[in-house]
């Protein structure tokens, strides 16, 4: 399987890592590993995330790595990350 990120995903995991940067340089490189050591276990096990809750009805799943949700989609032999979201905010439906 192949780990992708849409455009919007990338840029938002990007700016994620940013926003903890500004406060503490140590405590983003920290996150960005971590959130990667989460995601690249979707390569081999791509339906271990969870159903989102909030639309149990939907293909997506989401892996969470507080305070962050990566939700994501199975499409053919890549899994696509389709956006990542503060787990502080409600979730809209992902497209």
């Amino acid at each position: 399987m192949k780990l992708r990120f849409t455009t919007t995903a990338r840029s938002e995991f990007l700016a994620a890592i940013e926003y903890i940067q500004r406060e503490n340089p140590k405590a983003a490189s920290d996150y960005f590993h971590r959130a990667n050591q989460s995601l690249e276990r979707l390569r081999q096990f791509p339906n271990s995330g969870r159903s989102l809750p909030e639309f149990p009805d939907l293909p997506h799943r989401e892996v969470i790595v507080p305070p962050y949700r990566f939700i994501y989609r199975v499409i053919g032999e890549s899994v696509w990350m389709i956006t990542v979201w503060h787990g502080a905010r409600l979730l809209t439906p992902p497209e």
